[in-house]
């Protein structure tokens, strides 16, 4: 197989489809600098916070989600989505793609549609069960399914042909050594070298149950000598902390270096999303999951092999309370030994090569 000349990403919305994007971004342009790489995004969406910064072209098209029932807005869907796949296909003509790779959200259904229009190969990279409503519907175009994590063709019908390549990952998470670089990172924190450190982040958008739990329980975590990096999410509420601490508690709205917190931590308290669990999995690093309640409990599908597999804990959110991080958190953190078996188990399940697997997978589609 040649080199691939242009390659077309699609994924937008929120940061489970942006960063595995990116991540494999870096990595098509490490193996070949002079490839030509177009992202779609829609003008709302995430992306255009992240994409640009990273140095990758980023063309707008309209995008519309997609409905989940039989509504009006379904009636009208073909008409939009016809609209949408045709500003792909000028896109796909003008940069004379190659393949076009989708990792879903709303925007990747153009793409998809324009690609198929044109007999080009697709490649879907999906990390839930069930996968997500605009993957599903490329799945009608292409049998090039690449999955991030094991348990997923075992869970969902859709995705029983699929191959595991696992989830890529920025190369400043894929390649971190935590113990290497913890005592600069407990510093960039303000954080004692020689103290436990609970890392607790809810996902982009932060978690309220996880902040009032933790924060309630600030004054008991210090007097046990535990510190705490706490992020709390850039749309939350700040959290009341006592300020006569004995030790530290840090709190910051939004973390863009999460290694950073990676490497500070002993042990982790966050979400379920699908790239939490590929990231904190693959560098070892122990972690309490508190999957988000509201939804098709994709979350709890998620961190559940993690958790067999020896590398966590599981809990609904509903039970956690300050008394309950009082009870489990503390002695947990306070078991070095119970910790590093953990983070080891964490480690064996997760892999730090999805982005280079996931290039393996997409020569071969292309290939064929």
């Amino acid at each position: 197989m040649g080199p691939l000349r242009s390659v077309v990403l699609c994924g937008g919305g929120t940061g489970g489809h942006i960063y595995p994007l990116l991540a494999f971004a870096d990595c098509l342009r490490r193996h070949d600098p002079s490839v030509r790489i177009t992202c779609l995004g829609t003008p709302k969406g995430l992306e255009n916070e992240l994409i640009p910064p990273a140095g990758y072209d980023l063309r707008q098209i309209p995008a519309y989600q997609l409905p989940r029932s039989v509504n009006m807005s379904l009636v009208r869907t073909p008409d939009r989505m016809w609209k949408a796949a045709r500003a792909a296909g000028k896109i796909l003509d003008e940069v004379r793609a190659d393949v076009v790779i989708g990792f879903g959200g709303y925007v990747s259904v153009p793409g998809y549609l324009a690609a198929w229009r044109r007999e080009l190969p697709i490649v879907i990279h999906e990390v839930n069960v069930p996968p997500g409503v605009a993957n599903r519907l490329g799945m009608k175009f292409t049998k090039n399914v690449a999955v991030g994590f094991p348990h997923q063709p075992a869970q969902a019908e859709s995705l029983r042909d699929a191959r595991v390549v696992g989830v890529p990952l920025r190369r400043g998470i894929a390649g971190l050594d935590r113990a290497a670089v913890r005592n600069a990172a407990r510093a960039h924190f303000g954080l004692r070298p020689d103290l436990p450190v609970l890392f607790v982040a809810g996902g982009s958008q932060g978690a309220r149950s996880i902040n009032l739990a933790v924060s309630g329980a600030a004054k008991e975590l210090a007097r046990n000598g535990v510190q705490v990096l706490h992020v709390i999410g850039a749309r939350n509420e700040p959290v009341s902390v006592p300020t006569d601490l004995p030790v530290p508690y840090v709190t910051v709205p939004y973390l863009s270096e999460m290694e950073l917190g990676y490497a500070a931590a002993d042990l982790m308290l966050g979400r379920g999303g699908a790239m939490t669990c590929a990231e904190v999995a693959a560098i070892g690093l122990p972690t309490v999951y508190v999957p988000y309640p509201h939804s098709n409990q994709e979350q709890k599908r998620n961190a559940l092999p993690v958790v067999e597999a020896g590398g966590g804990l599981l809990v609904d959110d509903a039970e956690v309370t300050p008394a309950w991080v009082e009870r489990t958190v503390i002695p947990l953190i306070r078991d070095p030994q119970r910790l590093a078996a953990m983070g080891a188990a964490a480690a064996a399940y997760g892999r730090r090569d999805g982005d280079v697997a996931l290039l393996n997978f997409v020569y071969e589609a292309v290939s064929r």
